[in-house]
């Protein structure tokens, strides 16, 4: 029999840290059993990759009960292709990925460069190059907000609910919920449902260049089309997901470089290492700790064998400490080459987002470096209480041109 898991998800002492909690149970199995989850853990690089890619081990939603609860937080995965799996996977990709190819990343790029000088201006302004300012709240949390809501095209009046309603939906991802987190979810999910209907049918009036405006009219080669519930789901879904990540790396990542301020005078620098800092970054200190997938038959995996029903869960930020595969993983290095993360996923449910996270962070780092000549640890950060999503609450920073 595997060891059970020696791992509590609810130990502050975990969520504060778990990667020392990691490196002890990659000692003792690459995939343990977990009594009071439920499921297998995956803990090694190569296990947890497995876990991603096998297509035995799929997304299987199954809608959260009492049904009659969570009406719109059910629909809003239902129809979402991160909880598909092929056919229907295939066909939701395709149509997305045919809206994104027209070039809504790279449109957005300048904007997003201009937007995120203009937040850390204000930072510094704040600062005064002797005040600490939270990091977060001042530009972390409100660049990627600004970034989908300019993508999907938002309008104006309604931009300010879209961080509220997100950080009240990925709040039902945790274990240990309260009754008062999974209304407040449910509640989310209606109102932010109603909107994007309302955006829809908006668009299908007077079409724009926005990515709703195409996500309305995109057909594949073989005349399919996004149903209404699908849209609002794909719109929902990049700004829950797109949101939380990388707020949850420019936290997570700004800490870890004013803790390693060696790393950060390299980065100043030598601006050319920011996209392998970036990439680095988000392998430290991983936004999503854990990602689930169902087994649709037997699959053994490191020598346990998952049952069909049974769930396993990739430990993504174990997978990316795994020092079978990392050099010195507990040590930044903005310049590290060999640096395989599955920060994004693998396989079919590889993020479809990456692109333009990659573009927000880029342009996030790239401002914080060329407008301030200080940037330091204004205070002791705060962190959110929950595993699952590991980000910061507070990160009290002094910045001075």
């Amino acid at each position: 029999m595997t060891p059970a898991a020696p791992l509590d998800l609810t130990d502050p002492a975990v969520v504060a840290d778990p990667y020392p909690a990691f490196a002890r149970a990659r000692g003792v199995a690459p995939v343990q059993w977990h009594e009071e989850l439920g499921l297998w853990l995956a803990f090694t690089h190569a296990e947890s990759n497995a876990v991603l890619r096998d297509r035995r081990l799929g997304r299987i939603w199954q809608d959260r009960e009492p049904a009659e609860r969570f009406g719109d937080f059910n629909l809003i995965h239902r129809n979402a292709i991160l909880e598909m799996e092929p056919p229907d996977h295939t066909r939701l990709r395709r149509l997305i990925s045919t809206a994104f190819a027209r070039g809504h990343v790279e449109r957005l790029r300048p904007w997003v460069e201009q937007l995120a000088g203009r937040l850390v201006d204000e930072l510094i302004e704040r600062s005064g190059g002797s005040e600490p300012v939270d990091v977060l709240s001042g530009m972390a949390e409100q660049l990627p907000v600004d970034v989908i809501a300019e993508l999907l095209g938002v309008p104006e009046a309604d931009r300010p609910l879209l961080r509220p309603w997100s950080n009240a939906i990925v709040k039902m991802y945790e274990y240990g919920r309260t009754t008062a987190v999974e209304e407040a979810a449910e509640r989310a999910a209606g109102e932010f449902v109603a909107c994007l209907r309302e955006l829809a049918a908006d668009r299908r009036r007077h079409l724009g260049e926005d990515l709703v405006s195409h996500l309305v009219t995109v057909r594949d080669t073989e005349g399919d089309r996004l149903t209404e519930d699908e849209l609002v789901t794909t719109c929902i879904l990049l700004l829950n997901a797109g949101h939380e990540a990388t707020v949850n790396v420019t936290g997570n990542g700004l800490l870890a470089l004013l803790r390693s301020p060696d790393q950060l005078a390299r980065l100043r620098a030598d601006r050319a290492l920011l996209p392998t800092a970036i990439e680095e970054l988000m392998r430290f200190d991983s936004p999503l700790q854990l990602f689930e997938r169902t087994a649709t038959e037997d699959v053994e995996i490191a020598g346990v064998t998952v049952r069909e029903g049974q769930k396993i869960a990739a430990l993504l930020g174990s997978a990316n400490h795994d020092p079978a595969v990392f050099a010195a993983p507990e040590a930044l290095d903005v310049g590290r080459t060999d640096n395989p993360h599955i920060t994004f996923g693998a396989g079919v449910h590889f993020c479809i987002g990456a692109p333009l996270a990659r573009v927000e962070l880029q342009a996030s780092f790239g401002a914080l470096l060329d407008r301030t000549s200080r940037l330091e640890l204004g205070g002791e950060p705060v962190r959110r209480p929950e595993f699952v999503i590991r980000g910061l609450a507070q990160l009290p920073v002094v910045l001075a041109r």
